[in-house]
């Protein structure tokens, strides 16, 4: 369908009132997912201070990011189900606001961890300490998980297949806005706020012994001050975020509305499932998830490119900061304006993905995907193997990786819509998550221990070849089609003749009784 017939049959006012309900949607639940990345990218950019101050390893960040990165998944999974049966106004407001709380309890995990161990020094505090951080970041993360499927529901049902590409991509800019805005208040919250303690010799060889630094020399010293002057600004990483998400939670309960039908307008023309009741019952229901989902080979494959895709995005957007700082010498302020510039060029990569996808493979986002995978390659091994080159060039080609690596992230949400229709499509992107965030857990579980004991090159060499996998995965869908109401109509059509048939079959028995 041409964009020119897509509200065909629609009056002029219908149509104005349909684009600002459309427009107001995709704003609303853009900003309010930014919001979300506020309360979750946060700890990247944290963590340095908290090994500075406490020695925490990178295996012990590793752990707990890989666990939360699986609670995450399966939180999409989980809510995918829940928003299809509800409002998902209702539950991204209530998901956002519960990240908020658990924030808050990260910036206050020291008082709660020297409340049970009695002091705030020794192994056993340390100890309790990353047990209270692993429990309240997986909280955190099952919480993140509501967040995405409420848009996965709402953008299909606002927004044609034809257009949906080109505008989800818009919209997919949140997670880079969000992330990108979240590294860099962060950065200048873990460099300009805090106490200063660099007057106290019991800090300085605090830190110096934590980060394996020797504070006799000019370098040494200059990073051990550079965490001493900001003691306890990690803190403030998670408490002002906290109480933006709190104000996100009531913007996104007041401006979203869950579909076209409930503020009066017509669903979409072109977008029918084939479903008769617009209720639906529930055995049928989970009739058309298995037609849909469980038996779609389009929708598994995607589930599995997923893995590879997040292999690469949380390798670099997780551990980004402690990479530069640690192999490239770089200050915290500067990494975390790289991975900010990464989140830049992720922008309007994701973008440029989405215009390319409906515009030149006719929203085919499969094909768009590999094109994207292999630029990503190309680009992490430049940045891996190009070291002895000016900061500015690395930096520029980390930057050009980001630019492809989010645009599969986008269109696998896209594809997986598209192929599930709107009916299923917090569903399937449910069940991509749980792929995607395996593919997270084995990132971060992988990460943390290969840096710690072969360090940072081979971790970017497996990246890489993770890279080309989802490459290879992407080309097996080239024949794929673009969405899948064809395959919806044929089921509904079937469930239809099957159901007169049960009714003709009753009715004869009926007449049989009688006789």
């Amino acid at each position: 369908m041409s964009k020119e017939n897509i509200y065909a049959g629609w009056d002029a006012s219908t149509v104005k009132r349909f684009k600002s309900w459309q427009m107001r949607t995709i704003l609303v639940s853009m900003i309010g997912y930014a919001i979300y990345y506020f309360v979750r990218k946060n700890f990247s950019v944290a963590m340095p201070g908290l090994t500075a101050q406490y020695g925490i390893s990178n295996t012990s960040f590793g752990i707990i990011i890989g666990i939360g990165s699986l609670i995450y998944g399966f939180s999409r999974f989980i809510n995918g189900f829940v928003v299809d049966k509800t409002s998902s106004r209702v539950v991204m407001a209530i998901g956002l606001l519960l990240c908020a709380a658990t924030n808050f309890c990260f910036g206050f995990g020291v008082n709660i961890s020297g409340l049970i161990v009695g002091g705030y020094e020794g192994p056993d505090f340390i100890s309790v300490l990353i047990l209270v951080m692993g429990v309240t970041s997986i909280l955190n993360q099952y919480f993140q998980g509501i967040g995405y499927p409420p848009c996965a529901r709402l953008l299909p049902s606002w927004i044609h297949p034809s257009e949906l590409a080109t505008k989800m991509s818009i919209w997919n800019t949140s997670h880079s806005i969000g992330a990108g805005a979240a590294v860099l208040a962060c950065g200048f919250i873990m460099g300009s706020m805090g106490k200063d303690m660099s007057a106290d010799p019991h800090v300085i060889q605090t830190i110096a012994s934590n980060l394996g630094l020797d504070p006799n020399t000019a370098d040494g010293m200059k990073t051990i001050l550079s965490y001493a002057q900001h003691w306890d600004a990690w803190r403030w990483c998670f408490w002002l975020p906290g109480c933006l998400a709190v104000v996100g939670a009531a913007w996104l309960f007041i401006g979203l509305r869950d579909d076209p039908r409930s503020v009066g307008l017509p669903e979409l023309p072109g977008t029918s499932t084939g479903k008769k009741d617009a209720k639906g019952k529930s055995a049928e229901h989970s009739r058309f998830l298995r037609a849909m989902v469980w038996t779609n080979r389009w929708i598994w494959t995607l589930c599995i490119a997923n893995v590879f895709v997040y292999v690469m995005r949380m390798g670099i957007l997780d551990w980004g900061p402690k990479f530069l700082t640690e192999a490239r010498g770089m200050s915290i302020e500067m990494a975390a304006t790289t991975v900010a510039i990464f989140e830049i060029c992720a922008i309007v990569g994701t973008i440029m993905a989405g215009w390319a996808t409906d515009h030149i493979f006719k929203g085919k986002a499969h094909r768009m995907c590999l094109i994207c995978m292999a630029g990503a390659v190309v680009f992490m091994s430049l940045f891996i193997f190009l070291v002895d080159i000016p900061t500015g060039i690395s930096i520029a080609i980390l930057a050009m990786a980001g630019f492809f690596i989010y645009g599969p992230q986008a269109l696998i949400g896209i594809a997986s819509a598209n192929h599930a229709t709107k009916d299923a499509s917090a569903t399937a992107n449910g069940l991509a998550g749980i792929f995607g965030y395996v593919g997270s857990f084995l990132s971060a579980i992988g990460i943390g221990y290969i840096a710690d004991h072969y360090g940072w090159n081979t971790v970017f060499v497996l990246i890489i070849s993770v890279g080309v996998l989802g490459a290879i995965t992407f080309l097996t869908m080239w024949a794929a089609p673009r969405d899948g109401y064809a395959r919806s109509n044929a089921f509904y059509e079937k469930l239809s003749e099957s159901e007169k048939i049960e009714a003709e079959a009753k009715a004869g028995d009926l007449n049989d009784t009688d006789l």
